[in-house]
């Protein structure tokens, strides 16, 4: 019965990093075209810190951690979700919510280099291929001639690469960090220290702050999905799957996302899915899939010990 009960588990948490995950770049474009970028942000993660927290207290899980474990989940959630989640929300501003997570989908090349520059870990050869179908899937990704026209397109470009960065650094960070044991605990930290660095980052921006009262009915429902589903649930399970499966599967989001975000772009949006577009999520896709072998993820393994 247990056993039955972890499958049904882990089948719904998949359904949460694929589906859910993949349509918050949906919600996300909604909301910033209407609200200021990290108020937004700041507004979605500290709700969904504190509501995680209220949830943890209600099923008598214990909050108590150590200073380490409370400083490393500051620095987890500022790179993870204060910049690698805070700047896309402002890049979509600028660019398509399909193009946004085609990018972002190269995320385990930039991981797999920074392994190599950082730590000295050598690449495997079925990686070396998958680097080399990554570089030609972005550059035809990036080198669309109605993207090289618009300049704040490039700045967006530049900005979500910025932030792939910052994921990829965290991602090798928590690796070897000491964090709560308690998947649902961890996330609740990362989220409130994030929520609220984003709130300094929307200060110093000078952002105008609004009430909830006055937005749209399409934001306020976009929000209220960010916070329950996008961050609490979705992000939450991503926790918990990189510990209940092994990482191959958990990375299999990596090729999901992206279809999902581009076909909800295009349904709900009007967005355009050029051919090229189509022909660089193919080639881009292969080449995460390459990076995502075996014996690849055997060292992203290793970090996790």
């Amino acid at each position: 019965m247990a056993k039955s009960s972890n499958s049904a588990l882990v089948i719904m948490a998949f359904f949460a990093i694929y589906v859910i995950w993949g349509s918050t770049y949906l919600l996300n474009k909604i909301a910033v075209l209407e609200l200021e970028p990290f108020m937004l942000a700041s507004f979605r993660f500290t709700l969904a810190g504190l509501c995680i927290f209220l949830l943890a207290k209600a099923m008598g899980t214990s909050l108590r951690i150590t200073k380490k474990q409370l400083l490393n989940t500051l620095i987890a959630g500022i790179l993870f979700l204060s910049i690698g989640n805070g700047l896309v929300v402002w890049a979509l501003r600028y660019v398509d919510t399909g193009f946004a997570a085609l990018e972002i989908s190269s995320q385990p090349l930039i991981i797999l280099l920074l392994m190599r520059i950082l730590q000295g870990k050598k690449i495997q050869p079925m990686s070396v291929v998958g680097v080399i179908f990554g570089i030609i899937g972005i550059y035809l990704l990036v080198s669309q001639k109605q993207i090289i026209a618009q300049e704040e397109s490039i700045v967006g470009m530049i900005m979500i690469f910025f932030c792939m960065l910052c994921w990829a650094y965290a991602s090798l960070f928590v690796a070897n960090a000491d964090l709560p044991n308690n998947y649902f605990v961890n996330t609740g930290y990362q989220m409130f220290f994030a929520g609220l660095v984003l709130s300094l980052m929307s200060l110093g921006f000078g952002e105008e702050w609004t009430s909830p009262s006055v937005w749209s009915g399409k934001v306020q429902l976009s929000m209220l999905l960010l916070i329950f589903l996008g961050s609490i649930v979705a992000f939450t399970s991503f926790n918990y799957l990189l510990k209940a499966v092994s990482p191959e599967k958990v990375a299999t989001s990596t090729y999901v996302n992206p279809i999902v975000a581009l076909l909800l772009g295009w349904y709900f949006l009007d967005e355009k899915i050029t051919l090229q577009s189509i022909v660089a999520a193919a080639i881009l896709l292969t080449g995460v899939y390459f990076i995502n072998t075996k014996k690849t993820l055997a060292i992203f393994e290793r970090f996790k010990r």
